[in-house]
């Protein structure tokens, strides 16, 4: 596939736009996934080559946020609360055992997505996003909780097949994923928005290793100058995104806005209202 200099353009922008939705709310690949298809590749294709740019982009992510200080691998031996901003031993250790619970749902979703027909995916995806949307407005305290409250044990049954079913979505199609994981992460668990982007990396990262891992093994094309052109993009992005989440202030109220931005038009696009409203002009 020839790349011309306009695509290697609009595959690095979509990419930094894609990294900063991903990396602060999520549903970035609303952005990417229509611009790898808008650029030629087709739907399955473009679904696995989407892959290699939320890859490196949360490596970039979780980098940003350790080097930052902003996630503790140890605990503290006195048992001495940390600042606000900084994601404790426990908690991260939490987040572990909820990606654990995703992988093998990822590798299910993944191989369902060479399978099942787009457009009923579409009309699913768009269904659950409503609720989340309405979970976003329906308790705004939790949203902007100021510190963490999550269990030092490990995770209840009931929690691990939340996170499970979570991975064989994002295993299936990586759009909206994020939505579905911070939401789950505030109001199920009880991360503030900030740590639940920090423990969302960690997740999206290994969920789609293993997606596209399977993808691989079931022979499916990729476009890896595309993949990585978009990596590039989501890398900037990534970084611009975790330099805002820990140093400007209210970044939790900040990033429930863009939440709330980024669900109306993953809505309206998986509803297909976008295209509707798009033809009338």
């Amino acid at each position: 596939m020839d790349i011309s200099p306009l695509q290697y353009l609009l595959a690095i922008l979509a990419g930094i736009v894609a990294g900063i939705i991903n990396t602060l709310a999520g549903s970035g690949s609303a952005v990417t996934l229509p611009m790898l298809i808008f650029l030629g590749l087709d739907p399955v294709s473009a679904n696995a080559t989407n892959r290699i740019g939320v890859i490196v982009q949360n490596v970039v992510g979780i980098a940003a946020f350790a080097r930052g200080g902003r996630m503790q691998l140890r605990a503290e031996k006195d048992g001495k609360h940390l600042p606000e901003n900084i994601l404790d031993a426990d908690s991260l250790r939490f987040g572990l055992w909820l990606t654990a619970a995703g992988l093998p749902g990822s590798l299910i979703g993944a191989y369902v997505a060479t399978l099942l027909d787009k457009d009923t995916m579409n009309l699913a995806i768009g269904s659950m996003l409503v609720v989340v949307l309405i979970t976003i407005f329906f308790n705004p305290t939790k949203w902007l909780r100021e510190r963490s409250e999550v269990r030092k044990e490990r995770p209840e049954l009931l929690v691990l097949i939340l996170f499970f079913a979570i991975g064989i979505y994002g295993g299936f199609i990586q759009a909206g994923v994020g939505v579905f994981l911070v939401t789950a992460l505030v109001l199920g668990v009880g991360y503030t928005i900030v740590h639940a982007n920090a423990v969302k990396l960690i997740f999206v990262l290994a969920l789609n290793v293993v997606a596209l891992a399977t993808f691989i093994w079931l022979a499916v094309e990729i476009n890896l100058w595309m993949g990585a052109l978009m990596a590039v993009g989501q890398s900037i992005g990534a970084w611009a995104a975790v330099r805002f989440a820990v140093t400007v202030k209210d970044a939790n109220r900040w990033v429930r806005y863009l939440l709330i931005v980024v669900v109306i038009y993953s809505i309206l696009r998986f509803f297909g209202l976008l295209d509707l409203i798009f033809g009338l002009f």
